[in-house]
C-alpha cells in the first residue's frame, strides 16, 4: 500500500498481531485459537489481520456479520470462519454459498439453512448460560441438537459453545458468575452427542481461565494488544498493541494570553504560547470531549495538552514555547521518540479510562476515513 495523501493515518503492525497470536496460542495450548476478525478487525482491517493471524498459527477466524465473512473468502482465506450470532434468513443463501459456518439457536433459521440444500453444512449451537444477550436456554439445547440432527446431511452439528459476561474480572462475585457459567455450559454439552468443537473462552478467559480453554479460546481484543479488562491486565504484558494513530502539523500560530480557542471558545489561554493544528477530528475517531479529560499528543516525544473542543476534521494542541513546524510528526495513539532517545507512548485505554469507556471502543471507533497503512518489520 502507497503511503496516505493524507495527513492522518492509521500504521498497523502486522508483526505485533502476529506475535500476539503466538503469545495466545502458546497460553492457551494445547487448545486452538481463533482470531475475532469482526468490525474489520476491531478497526485495524480485517483482511490484512485474518492472514497475520492465520499465518502465525491461527487455526480459524471469527465475525459478526455474513458480509464480513465473505469479505474475507473474497480475499482468497479459505480458513474455517464462525459467524458468531444468527444472522436473517435471507442470508442463508450466501452463507451456504461462501462456505460459512453459521451459529444457530432457532429452528427458523435452521429451516432457512436447510432450504438451500447444502451439503454437510457445519454449524454452532448457542448456549446462553448468563450472558443473556442470544443463545438457546440450556433446558432446550438437547431439543435443538436434535432438530439440527433431523437436518443431516444438510446440516451438521459442529460445534457446541457459549459467551462469558464478565471473564475480565478478578472480583469475588465476577468470579463466581464466571464459575456458575461454566458449570452450566458443561452440563449440557455433556449431555448432548460428542462434536468436534465445544468453546467458551473469550480473550479474558483465554488469559485468565484455563478451564474455559476447551477445544479453542476465540480471542479478539488481545489479538490486537489491548488488555480485555483490568481484571486481567497483569496477564498482558507480552502483548504489543498492533495500531498508532498519527498525523502530521497542518498550521501553527502564536496566541496570547487571555484568548480563547475553538468552538464555544471553552479553553483560555493563561499566557502566550504557541498552538499547533492537527489535522484529525471527531469524525475520524477522536473523541470530541477529549480535550476536556486532559486528552494528549506527542510531538517532538513530549507530550502535549489538546485545547478547546476537538472539531469534525482538527484539533488544536498547545507546545508552550517549542520549536514546532508544519510537517512534523504527531502520534495520538503508539509510541514516539524524541529527540534525546526519550520514548513515551499513549494507549488506547489511557483514552478509554478517561473517556470511562473500553480500549475496544477507541480503536473500533477509528473512522474509515482514517487510511490503514499495514507495516512490517517494526521493531516490538
Amino acid at each position: 500500500m502507497s503511503e496516505p495523501i493524507r495527513w492522518a493515518w492509521a500504521d498497523i503492525d502486522l508483526d505485533a498481531i502476529a506475535h500476539n497470536v503466538r503469545v495466545l496460542r502458546e497460553r492457551v495450548a494445547p487448545s486452538e485459537l481463533w482470531a475475532v476478525v469482526k468490525a474489520d478487525g476491531y478497526g485495524h482491517g480485517a483482511v490484512d489481520v485474518a492472514r497475520a493471524a492465520v499465518g502465525a498459527g491461527a487455526e480459524g477466524l471469527c465475525v459478526a456479520l455474513v458480509d464480513e465473512g465473505i469479505e474475507l473468502r473474497k480475499a482468497g482465506i479459505d480458513d474455517p470462519i464462525l459467524i458468531l450470532s444468527e444472522q436473517p434468513p435471507e442470508a442463508a443463501a450466501r452463507i451456504v454459498k461462501y462456505e460459512l459456518t453459521p451459529t444457530v439457536y432457532r429452528r427458523s433459521f435452521l429451516d432457512a439453512l436447510a432450504a438451500e440444500g447444502p451439503k454437510e453444512l457445519a454449524v454452532h449451537l448457542k448456549i446462553d448460560t448468563g450472558m443473556q444477550r442470544v443463545g438457546i436456554h440450556p433446558r432446550a439445547a438437547a431439543t435443538m441438537a436434535a432438530e439440527i440432527a433431523q437436518r443431516e446431511p444438510a446440516l451438521l452439528l459442529a460445534g457446541i459453545f457459549t459467551h462469558l459476561a464478565v471473564a475480565d474480572g478478578d472480583d469475588a462475585a465476577s468470579i463466581k458468575f464466571t464459575d456458575t457459567q461454566l458449570a452450566e455450559f458443561r452440563k449440557v454439552y455433556e449431555q448432548l452427542p460428542a462434536v468436534p468443537y465445544v468453546h467458551a473462552a473469550n480473550s479474558a478467559a483465554a488469559l485468565a481461565r484455563p478451564d474455559a480453554r476447551l477445544s479453542f479460546a476465540r480471542a479478539g481484543i488481545a489479538v490486537y494488544g489491548i488488555s480485555p479488562g483490568h481484571g486481567v491486565d497483569h496477564l498482558c504484558a507480552d502483548l504489543v498493541p498492533a495500531m498508532a494513530l498519527r498525523a502530521r502539523v497542518s498550521f501553527v500560530k502564536k496566541v496570547r494570553s487571555g484568548s480563547c480557542i475553538s468552538y464555544g471558545l471553552r479553553h483560555r489561554f493563561s499566557g502566550d504560547t504557541t498552538v499547533a493544528t492537527i489535522p484529525i477530528g471527531y469524525a475520524d475517531g477522536v473523541p470530541r470531549r477529549l480535550s476536556a479529560v486532559g486528552g494528549e499528543v506527542l510531538i517532538g516525544g513530549r507530550r502535549r495538552p489538546i485545547v478547546g473542543v476537538v472539531t469534525m476534521d482538527q484539533l488544536m494542541v498547545d507546545c508552550g514555547d517549542d520549536d514546532v513546524n508544519v510537517g512534523d510528526d504527531v502520534t495520538l495513539l503508539g509510541s514516539q521518540v524524541g529527540p534525546e532517545g526519550h520514548r513515551d507512548e499513549i494507549r488506547a485505554v489511557e483514552w478509554a479510562e478517561a473517556l470511562d469507556t473500553i480500549g475496544y471502543e477507541i480503536v473500533c471507533g477509528v473512522s474509515k476515513r482514517i487510511p490503514r497503512v499495514p507495516r512490517r518489520n517494526i521493531e516490538l
